[in-house]
């Protein structure tokens, strides 16, 4: 391989790493001996220049995560760019210009933005072989954008990328190994409400006084006024799990928590985890959890949720109604806990559906989707067809970053977990949950 065959091949890291732990470095140059030829001529050399430069006190770079892995078996195989971004506009301009398939029910109410249904009525919507039948998704009140920011949204019509920050948790970062064309086929879409709106206007960003805000190559849609739900996590998962209802009009999209930095194109990443795949959603496994009830566990351990009693009747409901721990029966899924914290999107009715079917449960119960993921990816008919890929791919993809650390308080530190024990009774009655328990520790010491 000539000298400038092999700088190419690595130009997409090496200008966009400065700040990368060194061993995430290394699989990513690694990465690149996997790759078919890769040449970066014009006009599709990444870009070079810094999208955006933030002043000293935001400290956008703060807090990373290193990766504690010592070896990376798990390269992820791009194509061309200039192949990618063909493949991508051809799909976009053969789809139809509704990528939904599905029917909505839009009664208006004040009470409650997706319905609030009881537990019969969602499990009804779980099989959904009669097309014509409308489903329950959100929007039943007003989600509170401007005119023109709801015009830009519906004007996506490719590829979108979704973040948002509720309650100042976290900072806004540009992504980073763009290529040169991708602007012209993604919209970066960053959602903040008024809280996170002050943080900015301290650090003397957005300060003009008109509607539409740009910071890097995001925009930046201010939600204002009456939020759909007093929870700041809840009002984040709208456009998490929505965004096709957002964003109509789009083909693909990504949803990225804010926590997250974007560290590969993000054509990229549809053409190799979506179209390659063949699937409609592609999503990473958990680091650590292979059952829904460890996930369960270790929210009530690590308190991600304050309400016990409704997390335990959420598992109950669960298991009087299918769910089942992980077993090889499951294959080719080899576990039921997801990161949900990077999500990628074929706009359709598998991925519309689930994501719909997964907010209902959500608004039923509480924002932390890993617990009703793999109820929903395995009771719902037709099936979602989905690309759950290693761990070690989300590490070279995306650079995680700590929350926001608050005044008088700190992050609880998410190490290697244990175990954590689950009450098999409640009141003196035997919980529902116990055959699953049973089932799930004869597992664990097989």
């Amino acid at each position: 391989m000539k000298a400038s065959e092999s700088e190419s091949r690595l130009v997409l890291f090496r200008t966009t790493g400065d700040d990368l732990d060194p061993f995430i470095l290394s699989c990513m140059n690694r990465l690149y001996k996997f790759l078919p030829k890769f040449t970066w001529s014009s006009p599709f050399n990444p870009i070079q220049k810094s999208l955006f430069s933030y002043p000293s006190t935001y400290g956008e770079h703060k807090y990373a995560f290193p990766t504690l892995r010592s070896s990376c078996n798990s390269p992820i195989i791009f194509s061309d760019y200039s192949v990618v971004l063909k493949d991508v506009k051809e799909i976009c301009k053969n789809s139809s210009s509704s990528t939904s398939g599905l029917s909505y029910l839009s009664t208006k109410t004040e009470s409650s933005f997706a319905g609030n249904f009881s537990t019969k009525e969602r499990i009804s919507y779980l099989d959904h072989r009669n097309d014509q039948m409308e489903v329950p998704c959100g929007f039943m009140k007003e989600f509170p954008v401007s005119k023109s920011d709801r015009i830009a949204m519906e004007s996506c019509k490719e590829v979108v990328v979704v973040s948002a920050i509720f309650g100042n948790h976290d900072k806004i970062r540009q992504p980073r190994g763009l290529g040169s064309k991708t602007l012209e086929t993604v919209c970066f879409i960053m959602f903040i409400d008024d809280i996170t709106l002050k943080d900015l206007h301290s650090h003397n960003l957005l300060l003009n006084e008109g509607q539409e805000h740009k910071l890097g190559v995001w925009r930046i849609v201010r939600v204002s006024g009456e939020l759909p739900y007093e929870n700041s996590a809840m009002n984040g998962v709208i456009p998490k799990h929505l965004v096709h209802r957002l964003f109509p009009n789009s083909k693909f999209s990504i949803w990225l928590d804010a926590k997250l930095q974007l560290m590969v194109d993000p054509l990229l990443l549809i053409h190799s985890l979506i179209i390659s795949e063949n699937v409609d959603m592609a999503i990473s496994k958990h680091p650590y959890y292979i059952h829904t009830m460890e996930e369960a566990m270790a929210t009530v351990r690590w308190k991600k949720w304050g309400n016990l009693e409704s997390l335990k009747e959420q598992m109950e409901v669960y298991c009087q109604n299918g769910l089942k721990p992980w077993t090889t029966h499951k294959l080719p899924y080899t576990t039921d806990v997801p990161d949900s914290a990077l999500i990628l999107r074929r706009h359709g009715v598998g991925s519309n559906l689930f994501s719909c079917l997964l907010f209902n449960e959500l608004e039923a119960f509480n924002p932390r989707d890993q617990l009703a993921f793999a109820f929903i990816r395995d009771n719902m008919n037709p099936k979602i067809k989905l690309n759950m890929f290693e761990v070690e791919v989300f590490e070279q993809i995306v650079l995680e970053y700590r929350h926001n650390l608050k005044h008088g308080g700190g992050s609880v530190e998410l190490s290697k977990k244990k175990r954590t024990k689950w009450d098999v009774s409640i009141n003196g009655n035997s919980c529902r949950c116990s055959n699953y328990l049973q089932e799930m520790w004869q597992k664990c010491h097989d």
